[in-house]
């Protein structure tokens, strides 16, 4: 799968979240990839305003990971891994326990995390133009061999 959205103005952010959302109904974990002031973190607010989170959303640069609750008291992880060095510091914050959790799972600066994202992954990758639109092409990762009895 791959498909590509549009963010004309950062206005607009709730309306690509929400076909965003649309279009990968099944999907848990998101990567975000893209340069400094593409606006990763301002399409991950509005995804979880889509999901019902009402306050205290802020990029997680500092804390790493941040656990928001919807209305409905499901549970968003919102992480930025763009500080840590290496892929063995996601072990000391049980970063593939977050992953297998079947909760949303936003990641920001996603790399250093490549070889533990599960299969279906949605790898959101940001780009803006001259003209300020921001274009996001998702691309499904491949899904697991399926095994049969």
């Amino acid at each position: 799968m791959s498909t590509i959205l549009e963010l004309h103005r950062p206005e607009d952010a709730a309306e690509t979240a929400k076909a965003l959302l649309k279009a990968c109904p099944e999907q848990r974990v998101f990567t975000f990839n893209g340069p400094l002031g593409v606006g990763k973190t301002t399409l991950i607010k509005a995804l979880c305003e889509q999901l019902g989170v009402e306050a205290g959303m802020a990029s997680p640069s500092y804390a790493i990971v941040h656990e928001y609750r919807t209305r409905d008291g499901n549970t968003v992880f919102h992480f930025d891994l763009y500080r840590l060095n290496k892929p063995e510091e996601l072990d000391g914050i049980g970063f593939t326990e977050y992953l297998d959790s079947g909760h949303y799972c936003f990641v920001e600066w996603p790399e250093l995390g490549r070889d533990l994202y599960p299969p279906g992954t949605v790898n959101v990758n940001m780009r803006m133009a001259a003209d300020g639109t921001r274009s996001l092409e998702l691309q499904l990762s491949p899904t697991a061999p399926k095994h049969f009895a």
